[in-house]
């Protein structure tokens, strides 16, 4: 089998440059003659501004200037949008408060940026923003989630008349109702989905540059896809065409779904730049990070489910109250409404379905997407259920999940969100996650760990999710005349292995050697088009694009090659790195192909396609069986076992494909166990701004991952792929949670499973 096409698993060609330290972060940019921008940030969640007196900062040393929003207003700086439409019940629009790039009248969360200070060294800047004098006037701050809502909170937005931005409902109300009013058993679960914080190993950066001979812009930044950044920039901050702003994103240390954002901090380096003809560069430092890059979840859901006699689902209820932060970023509420509600009902068969989601404003960072934007959230809530379900019908959880899937034949099945699951093999993929598991040995493991004085539990949580992001993706490829092929794509590597993946999809739809195919991205420049990577996309966009232009490149190649063999065009065979007359021994390397191309009126080996997929999305899937103990003396839950089967349709590269799940799994047991970004009730002081206080599992937190793949392709792309990036944190949530909940004999117990909580968890039993 060929060695470096699809299917293969390949290592990765971008990991030998990034780990010898020759990849570029945008940190390492300098440009000549740049200045340092450093941004005063609120240290209160909810305050009016009387005054702000800049004076002695700005006659600092250093300093050449300090701006406000006064300023931006000046100048006619746009306001900051929300990009997406939640439609509201009875018809109500989702109501989205103004953001200027900086604080106008009042901060609403800690970290609100007040003030830019410019100046010749970042250490200046800083000492400089110590200086800005702001007078507060310190009002109440609403934190709490759950209590938002409440008639007697304070208000976020007094001219809103309330906190809630839109509340959303998925419909079939009647029908819930009706299901509910039938059922033979009903179960009822009050959760959590704690609040996270991405945490990138790399912090963002924003230099910013203004030509004012072009009337031009240029933004070096870490993002997911520098088209959208550069749209909503040029469209909503500065009102200029879009060719008037470059955007440049070199390597970038991970992303999650928070770099693909329209940042404050990036257009302030832009408008300082034009302002004072010089660079500008911004680097957050790790607390900025935790207080300033948008959260991810903190949902308090109420939710029941119906069941008939022999544990069949009749019907759900979910009621959620979902926290927006002070502000909306681009997606923020499409999150928990839209984005979670395209895969209600997951991989069950049911029907009569009615999730309600209020969208609150809270005095702190706003949320957005975060690895699985929702869907995992949905998952959750399902899974937990079910759990609840097994314990009342005194069924194996194995059991109420076999008997609740969607069946082979039942495929296409439309789910109560309308979508069409398109493929999967669900209940098949939950015995190859079992066996993978050794779940018959599970009896063996639990006697070893009681003789330990340990308590062992063990879990099950199955997801699907609906991938594929943006309809569009644009690629180009172009052959060199000595023969490398130069792939562009809208995508964005950020981590997820697109040199070598594309590189592999090209190889073996060209031949052209593997190690001569070259990734181009992270320019508008030469990246016109393209929506970036989100929503595990790149494969199924992005290769999809690759491939069908591969296609295109290869047919102008058989047209030159023809012409160099002097035959017909139908006659050339296409075979690794050269073109053959079929039948006989006369060939054509690639290389003369590509040295020939454009010359002599040949045709030049430079194509682009703008693919646009047929349907919504698709629908990736898997089954995850986790296995936690615990210390009752401590209360410390530990994940000691881990298996997985993922359907990703075709991988391109399973070891790449491996590779994603296991930093899904990963996040995914971060929340469930560690991550949790809390904020003090009243002051709204944020408490877990540093490491020390929020806790990433680390290597030694987490067990050998066993994992596999159920490959069912997908009918609706020419690859057969789905989606692979976000499963993890879909599946772990509600397997570690289940695991630990049948360890102790409970039915739920909320997100993260600190030792406390496990702690006190285990009293009424000891008692």
């Amino acid at each position: 089998m060929e060695k470096f096409g699809i299917g293969q698993p390949v290592r990765r060609k971008e990991d030998s440059r990034l780990l010898t330290g020759r990849g570029t972060y945008t940190d390492d940019i300098n440009r000549p003659g740049q200045l340092h921008a450093v941004i005063l940030r609120s240290p209160h969640a909810h305050a009016r501004i009387l005054s702000i007196d800049t004076a002695e900062a700005e006659a600092a040393p250093g300093v050449v200037t300090v701006l406000t929003v006064t300023d931006a207003e000046q100048d006619g700086l746009g306001l900051f949008p929300v990009m997406v439409e939640v439609p509201g019940v009875g018809g109500e629009k989702l109501w989205c408060p103004p953001r200027p790039i900086l604080a106008k009248g009042a901060v609403r969360f800690v970290g609100d940026p007040v003030a830019l200070i410019v100046a010749e060294t970042r250490a200046q800047a800083q000492d400089a923003a110590e200086l800005v004098m702001v007078d507060y006037d310190i009002l109440p701050a609403v934190t709490d989630t759950a209590g938002a809502l409440d008639a007697d909170a304070p208000l976020v937005w007094p001219e809103r008349g309330s906190n809630l931005c839109v509340h959303w409902s998925s419909g079939r109300e009647q029908q819930a109702e009706e299901a509910f009013a039938q059922a033979a058993r009903t179960v009822r679960v009050s959760l959590v989905n704690n609040r996270l914080v991405g945490n990138p190993m790399e912090p963002r950066v924003a230099i910013g540059e203004y030509d004012a001979a072009a009337d031009r812009f240029t933004l070096h930044s870490p993002t997911q896809g520098v088209v959208r950044v550069q749209e909503g920039l040029a469209k909503f901050i500065f009102n200029v065409p879009k060719d008037k702003l470059r955007v440049i994103s070199p390597d970038v240390g991970g992303g999650f779904g928070l770099r693909g954002k329209l940042f404050p901090e990036s257009a302030m380096v832009l408008w300082a730049a034009k302002r004072l003809g010089r660079p500008v560069k911004w680097r957050a430092d790790r607390t900025e990070t935790f207080l300033c890059d948008p959260h991810g979840r903190d949902h308090v859901t109420e939710a029941e489910m119906a069941f008939d006699a022999e544990a069949k689902i009749l019907g759900m209820k979910v009621r959620t109250i979902a926290a927006m932060g002070a502000y909306l970023f681009d997606f923020g509420p499409r999150i928990p409404t839209v984005a979670g509600g395209r895969i209600q009902g997951t991989v069950y068969d049911m029907q009569a379905v009615n999730v309600q989601v209020r969208c609150a404003f809270t005095n702190t960072v706003p949320t957005d997407a975060y690895r699985g934007a929702g869907r995992p959230e949905t998952a959750y809530v399902i899974e937990r259920l079910l759990d609840a379900g097994a314990v009342a019908f005194g069924l194996t959880r194995e059991e109420i999940r076999a008997r609740n899937y969607v069946k082979p034949e039942q495929i296409p099945y439309v789910n109560c969100a309308g979508n069409a699951l398109d493929s999967g093999r669900f209940e098949e993929t939950q015995q190859m996650a079992l066996k993978l598991a050794d779940w018959d040995g599970f009896a063996a493991r639990r006697a070893e760990s009681a003789a330990r004085g340990k308590l062992r539990g063990r879990g099950i949580g199955y997801f699907i999710e609906a991938s594929g992001g943006q309809p569009a993706e644009w690629a180009r490829i172009r052959v060199t005349p000595e023969g490398d092929a130069l792939v562009h794509v809208g995508t964005f590597n950020h981590g997820q292995g697109h040199e070598t993946a594309y590189a592999q999809v090209v190889h073996e739809r060209l031949g052209i050697a593997f190690d001569r195919i070259r990734l181009v991205q992270g320019d508008s420049d030469v990246v016109p088009q393209g929506g970036g990577t989100g929503g595990s996309r790149s494969s199924q966009m992005g290769g999809v694009a690759v491939a069908r232009t591969s296609l295109k490149v290869l047919d102008k190649a058989k047209l030159i090659a023809s012409h160099l063999l002097e035959c017909a065009e139908a006659d050339v065979e296409a075979e690794p790195g050269a073109f053959r007359i079929a039948g006989t021994d006369r060939s054509v390397t690639w290389d003369a192909v590509a040295a020939a191309a454009g010359a002599n009126g040949l045709p030049a080996l430079d194509e682009e396609l703008l693919y646009k997929r047929d349907t919504e999305c698709n629908f990736p899937n898997g089954c995850h069986v986790a296995e936690v103990e615990v210390d009752p003396d401590t209360g410390e839950a530990r994940v000691v076992r881990y298996a997985a089967v993922d359907d990703v349709g075709v991988p391109l590269n399973p070891m790449l494909v491996h590779g994603q799940c296991h930093g899904g799994i990963a996040s995914g047991i971060g929340q469930a166990i560690y991550e949790h970004a809390r904020y003090e009730d009243g002051s709204g002081q944020f408490l877990t701004a540093t490491f020390q206080d929020y806790c990433l599992p680390r290597a030694g937190d987490l067990p050998d991952f066993e994992v596999g793949l159920n490959v069912v392709p997908c009918p609706s792309n020419d690859l057969g792929v789905k989606g692979a990036g976000e499963g993890g944190s879909c599946g772990a949530p509600p397997a570690v949670v289940g695991a630990l909940c049948d360890a102790l004999g409970v039915v739920h117990l909320d997100m993260p499973l600190t030792p406390e909580r496990v702690w006190r968890a285990l009293q009424p039993a000891r008692s």
